[in-house]
């Protein structure tokens, strides 16, 4: 039985080209010989990569088409929330300094969260973690 972890799945999309693959794969079915069109890889590395993702259970190949599995597609909502996060980036650097001078009062500090991110899923996720 292969043991799967954290670490494992975070490294098989972690290069620019495994996640380019991932997201192809992401947006809809794909047939393998499309993906294979990725600019900038060989045969042997887009299916090094491709395998390695079947392997840690991201994706799955039916009749020559590519598909996330049930696995996969909580993967990539994580992935689609740490890129919201990336885009925010600036701004939760805002709330840090806001919230480290400790000179405004916890719901000032949540409706100043609100305003400045306009992303409810942020804004709930750091009000859960404060």
């Amino acid at each position: 039985m292969q043991k799967f972890s954290q670490v494992g799945t975070l490294r098989v999309i972690s290069d620019a080209n495994s996640l380019k693959i991932f997201h192809a794969i992401a947006n809809g079915e794909v047939k393998s010989e499309k993906l294979k069109l990725t600019k900038g890889l060989s045969k042997k590395q887009f299916y090094w990569r491709t395998r390695q993702m079947i392997k840690s259970g991201l994706i799955q190949r039916r009749k020559g088409c590519f598909s996330l599995t049930a696995f996969g597609l909580i993967v990539h909502g994580a992935e689609l929330e740490i890129e919201k996060a990336l885009q925010n980036y600036w701004k939760l650097k805002a709330i840090d300094s806001i919230q480290a001078s400790g000179e405004i009062a916890k719901t000032e500090c949540s409706m100043l969260i609100k305003t400045i991110l306009n992303d409810e899923k942020i804004e709930n996720f750091l009000s859960s973690s404060s």
